[in-house]
């Protein structure tokens, strides 16, 4: 939220620096996370001044180019060349003097130095209005009001405004500082708390009157829980057009881009005061009626961005007597704005549910100033106030008259909160006793109303717009800010203690194998768990009754909680690939979510997704593609890493991969991996392969709790390597090999690996050749040939046996 300094002191008459305001405010819990220096007009205009042209004349080598003489109030006049076909002798001019940074309207800024132009000293420079950086125009000079005096600065007469703007961090739930008025409110209270005592100094209303009742409006709210509060009144006679140049600048120094006077004025309430308004077109109005009620789901309404939305039946709306006008405190229609042809208006200021507010803002992903405000909760006392307020600052900018009374329906008055202190209760929380009479004068200070003093505590009044302090804690929270944190005494006790923690602490886990996957090249993503349900439509495995469905979401595409990894890390591989990264190794730790019959489930996973080429192009070694096999590679490391073994592979059957394995320990899936199917990686738009694996943490977490560890010498002895070339069927696998070789040797047989396949010509048909090689070992004694031609036959001879191998 933008503040500015310059405004905070119409209230507040400080000589405060923006720096001092800023620490006060950030003790305040109203943190200050920006200080930034604003300047309608870019440099100040500093360097300009106001000139009068004494001569002008033709420059003697140049056709298009004049020689003038221009009095800045020195000494002696300027000589300056200039190229305007405007200038002439007799006119008040901008002049630019030598060592004047210009910052134009278009392109870089440039700075005035002494030259020649065609032989001719030329000692400044005489502006236009987009040299200035006042305009776009470049027709000419800029001339001036002959009546104003030589040498003036420039920056005195285009109402140059010079400011400093706060960026504040507002927490949620102070609804109550969302405005200058509420910042002031706070500073005032900070002010007192270092004894300097200065008065709020709020906008005077006592000159709004009706002129007369020419149009009068029949306002009926029939909802009037949506809408507790409902004011307006009608202008006529007004003229719609640019607002003045220091509004212009006040709204611009908050971001804000100026519109025409009313729409301004109305903005400039709304941060002035932080009541949102709005301004109705009164000649759009049908019948003269305006209804606030919600309609019928499905009703078709276009709002001023020109999109046309389907409405809730929820959505509260502002309609005449024919058609809805207005999303009440959100977002207006496309047909009842101000417009340059406007002369009357509707004013509309009112008090709506904040919960309907923010429903129906997120609910059409609509976030405006006002529904910021709203949905917070706003000052429902201030209503009438704002409106007066802004009627005649209306008046003051645009004319016209005030043609009817106020309306003001508000029949069930919003009560301020009662809440009891016990001076106790203060003391415990705050760590120290802070005296009585600091307690109410701080309490007093932020318009919290003490009505009854005893020796146990205080009755206080909290008023409405303080909707976040209903608790006594909150009462203490409120003492706290004011008398300041800092001047808390902290104890020079130091306490420690010591917890048993166990290694097989799911934190602990995860860094193990975080570590072991960014040693090997892998980044570690986080993404939001909330996920559109559009997703779950990609598989048949997921469902859509499973759907944990968000009762607030923040928008459409996070309304439900994830039933897989798969998808958000899709969402980051398509992401990083549209920037040219293609080469990923990503993994995540996070939860799946499940409704399953009356139960939610929160599941963990570690999930893995590799694209692109194993490690980055080099000149000394190739480009190697990820395939299914270095994702194995990759899942065998995780699961020897944390110790797991005795598990065993199966085919796996997925509608989201379109090749996999899976890894089981007994019935426990371990986990499962593949080639996700090009089908989904199409629907996030990705051409590449990707490989996807997931692990059941919660499985993995119970299997290392169960792991026995074994410690074992180092052999003495040294081990021997057989090699194996056999001419097998084509459907043999190397595990088929493996548990033959196993059940041949139990013993001595260590290791048995395959290093070579081939299958093409020179082999038999329907054959393939295997390269395996096989590690014996004896942890006793060294092994002599003869025990090893021994083992080595048997296992021939099985295999030859079993699978009809043949050595080649």
């Amino acid at each position: 939220m933008n503040i500015s300094y310059n405004w905070i002191k119409q209230f507040l008459k400080t000589d405060w620096s923006p720096e001092e305001i800023s620490e006060l405010l950030t003790d305040l819990g109203l943190e200050v996370e920006g200080l930034k220096a604003y300047e309608s007009v870019k440099g100040g205009l500093e360097g300009v001044v106001v000139g009068a042209v004494l001569a002008c004349e033709k420059h003697p080598n140049a056709d298009k180019l004049k020689l003038t003489k221009v009095d800045i109030g020195q000494e002696q006049p300027l000589q300056i060349v200039c190229g305007a076909p405007n200038v002439a002798k007799g006119q008040k001019v901008p002049v630019a003097t030598i060592g004047t940074t210009l910052y134009p309207s278009e392109g870089e800024p440039w700075k005035i130095k002494k030259g020649k132009i065609r032989g001719e000293e030329s000692h400044g420079m005489i502006c236009a209005e987009d040299e200035l950086g006042l305009g776009s125009s470049h027709d000419g000079i800029l001339v001036l009001d002959p009546k104003i005096k030589v040498g003036t600065p420039a920056s005195a007469i285009f109402e140059i405004e010079n400011d400093w703007i706060f960026e504040i961090g507002l927490t949620p739930n102070r609804a109550d500082a969302m405005s200058h008025l509420g910042v002031a409110r706070d500073l005032k209270a900070g002010f007192i708390q270092r004894e300097i005592n200065l008065e709020l100094i709020t906008p005077s209303v006592s000159a709004f009157h009706v002129d007369n009742r020419m149009l009068k409006m029949d306002v009926q709210v029939k909802n009037r829980k949506l809408a507790p509060r409902y004011c307006g009144v009608t202008i006529s006679g007004l003229k719609v057009e640019e607002s003045p140049r220091w509004l212009q600048n006040r709204l611009s120094a908050l971001g804000l881009k100026p519109i025409n006077n009313v729409v301004d004025a109305t903005n400039y309430v709304l941060h002035e005061l932080g009541q949102p308004l709005h301004a109705f077109d009164a000649i759009k109005i049908s019948g003269n009626k305006i209804e606030v009620k919600t309609l019928e789901s499905g009703t078709k309404f276009t709002t001023l961005d020109g999109i046309e939305r389907e409405l809730h039946e929820d959505d509260l709306m502002i309609c005449d007597a024919k058609k809805p006008m207005c999303i009440a405190g959100v977002f207006g229609g496309i047909d009842s704005g101000v417009t340059e042809n406007t002369t009357s208006i509707f004013l509309e200021s009112a008090y709506f549910d904040p919960v309907s507010i923010r429903k129906t803002a997120k609910r059409h992903g609509l976030s405006t100033d006002a529904s910021f405000r709203f949905e917070r909760g706003i000052d429902p006392n201030i209503t009438e106030y704002a409106l007066k307020r802004a009627a005649l600052l209306i008046q003051d900018l645009a004319g016209g008259e005030i043609t009817s009374d106020i309306v003001d329906i508000y029949p069930d008055k919003i009560k301020d909160y009662e809440v009891r202190l016990s001076f106790d209760n203060a003391k415990k929380l705050i760590g120290e006793e802070i005296p009585r009479e600091i307690i109410k004068r701080i309490l007093t200070s932020l318009e919290i109303k003490v009505n009854n003093v005893t020796e146990a505590g205080l009755g206080l009044t909290v008023p409405a717009y303080r909707n976040d302090v209903q608790r006594e804690a909150d009462i203490i929270e409120e003492i706290l800010r004011v008398y300041g944190y800092n001047t808390i005494a902290t104890t020079k006790k130091l306490s420690a203690s010591i917890s048993n923690t166990s290694r097989f602490e799911d934190h602990i886990i995860q860094d193990t194998i975080g570590h072991l996957l960014a040693a090997r090249g892998f980044f570690e993503t986080l993404s939001n768990s909330l996920t559109t349900p559009e997703y779950v439509n990609l598989s048949d495995q997921l469902q859509t009754e499973h759907n944990v469905t968000m009762l607030n979401p923040l928008s459409n595409d996070l309304s439900v909680l994830r039933q897989s990894l798969l998808f958000s890390g899709l969402e980051a591989v398509s992401f990083n690939i549209n920037r040219k990264r293609q080469d990923l190794k990503l993994f995540e730790f996070g939860k799946t979510y499940h409704q399953i019959d009356d139960q939610r489930k929160e599941l963990k996973h570690l999930s893995i997704l590799i694209t692109g080429n194993t490690a980055n192009e080099s000149w000394h070694s190739t480009s190697v593609k990820s395939d299914f096999f270095y994702l194995k590679g990759i899942v065998i490391s995780v699961l020897e890493r944390l110790g797991i073994s005795n598990c065993s592979e199966a085919p796996f059957r997925s509608d989201l991969l379109s090749e996999g394995l899976c890894i089981v320990q007994g019935d426990t899936l371990v986990v499962e991996f593949g080639l996700v199917k090009k089908s989904i990686l199409k629907a996030f738009d990705i051409s590449l392969e990707v490989l996807y694996a997931d692990f059941n943490w919660d499985a993995v977490l119970e299997i290392i709790k169960r792991n026995k560890i074994i410690f074992e010498p180092i052999p003495k002895y040294p081990q021997v390597r057989r090699d194996f070339a056999l001419l097998i069927d084509h459907y043999v696998t190397f595990e088929d090999i493996l548990n033959i070789a196993k059940r041949s040797e139990r013993h001595l047989l260590r290791d048995v690996n395959l290093f070579d396949v081939y299958q093409g010509k020179n082999l038999p048909p329907g054959k393939k050749s295997y390269a395996v090689s096989f590690t014996l070992q004896d942890d006793n004694k060294t092994l002599t040939d003869k025990q090893i031609d021994k083992i080595m036959s048997k296992i021939q001879f099985n295999l030859e046996k079993e699978l009809g191998a043949q050595l080649r």
